[in-house]
């Protein structure tokens, strides 16, 4: 199993300007060798393969002296990159993709990281600092301590916008992991815009919107930078800006979905989702920007690795029909986006559309199905938050 460890880096000046020119020397190397594959290509009709460019590095080190300042390994690897680039081309062309991408140059702002493809050889965790090789000793906070039985594998320095951090890849041997008992609790979760997360038993958590309260800032941030004259040295300084509120936003909901997929893990044996397609959701544009600031792929990505480290399962099943049928007795009912309501004509059966749609999910995994009370026949009363939980004024849920 790999994992991944981030610690951040605290570079000197000197530091960060050799960690800088380390940056643009692999972007102006991969743009060389992508070059050569393109005119390479349109001359002869065949481009130079991996092992050949990566064969070619000691020939435009004699060329280029600058190439000197960059560890062989690290060169190595802005090939390999280039080469996974082109491997995932060829890939999406297959598949018959309409946009397959092919690589594209890198700007001056679009290359961030650099890796050490192999810990040991010019990298090192040594006396509380991080040792690169042709860089020096950085300083760096472990936060937390890499575990005894791993492994560390590879080591990618990266940038992210003023910060620096240095991500190991990790590999246990450790394999083996307990599998929980089926009689357990298992959960359906139904993620919804209204609330982020709706469990089959009832439980409700509100979506953050950390992107919606972060606008204002945005605009106004934007605005300026819109106002500056491009490439000058204010226009520089503000679009940092930006990328900080950017940057703000994005490590809100990362350590938000971190802590709720930490939640679920702990509570659950068995966790299903529905297998939504959330790239086609996003064409609708008016709710891309919610959809996307409500981040479920992240969600379900976070729970599936942290599931496989201690034995949860998690399950994807369709999610064809789970809002528009009733979770009782399966009878097919057309709501619009507005209504929040679930109401049965058939069985009477009457309860939250995002709690209706989350038992729908629980019972198509097959491990049970949920039990329900008898319906009462007085109005439905507006339900109230507490906490994570949605409860009804009366203390109970109504079904």
């Amino acid at each position: 199993m790999r994992k991944a460890y981030r610690f951040r880096i605290y570079p000197n000046p000197v530091q960060v300007k050799v960690l800088e020119r380390t940056l643009e020397t692999c972007r102006i190397l991969y743009n060389t060798l992508l070059a050569e594959r393109r005119d390479a290509y349109r001359n002869t009709g065949r481009a130079p393969s991996y092992n050949a460019q990566k064969c070619s590095l000691v020939e435009k080190k004699t060329v280029n002296p600058y190439l000197h300042e960059v560890h062989s390994q690290v060169l190595q690897d802005v090939t390999l990159r280039l080469e996974r680039a082109f491997q995932n081309f060829y890939r999406r062309f297959r598949e018959g993709q309409k946009k397959a991408g092919y690589p594209r140059f890198k700007g001056w702002n679009r290359y961030d990281s650099f890796k050490y493809p192999q810990y040991g050889n010019g990298v090192m965790l040594k006396d509380g600092r991080l040792v690169l090789s042709k860089i020096g000793a950085v300083r760096i906070f472990q936060h937390r301590p890499i575990p005894p039985n791993m492994t560390i594998k590879t080591c990618a320095i990266r940038r992210d916008v003023d910060k620096w951090y240095a991500c190991f890849s990790i590999e246990t041997t450790d394999t083996a992991k307990l599998q929980r008992p089926r009689e357990t609790a298992s959960v359906g979760v139904d993620l919804g815009l209204y609330s982020l997360v709706t469990l089959s038993n009832g439980e409700k958590v509100p979506p953050p919107r950390f992107l919606r309260k972060m606008e204002k800032k945005l605009k106004r941030e934007q605005r300026r930078l819109s106002k500056s004259k491009k490439h000058s040295k204010n226009w520089h300084k503000q679009k940092r800006k930006v990328a900080r509120v950017h940057r703000k936003v994005r490590l809100q909901r990362t350590d938000f979905n971190h802590k709720l997929s930490r939640t679920l893990i702990n509570q659950y044996s068995l966790i299903a989702f529905e297998k939504l397609q959330i790239q086609n959701m996003v064409k609708n544009h008016s709710l891309a920007k919610s959809i996307m600031d409500a981040s479920w792929g992240q969600l379900q990505a976070f729970t599936s690795y942290k599931a496989a480290e201690a034995g949860t399962i998690v399950e994807f099943v369709d999610p064809y029909g789970t809002t528009v049928n009733c979770s009782r007795c399966g009878f097919h009912v057309p709501k619009t986006l507005s209504e929040r309501i679930h109401e049965c004509p058939n069985c009477g059966l009457v309860l939250d559309r995002d709690w209706n749609s989350a038992l729908n999910v629980h019972i198509r995994v097959g491990w049970g199905t949920a039990e329900f009370t008898p319906v009462e026949t007085k109005p439905l009363l507006q339900p109230r938050m507490v906490g994570a939980s949605m409860v009804e004024e009366s203390g109970s849920p109504r079904l």
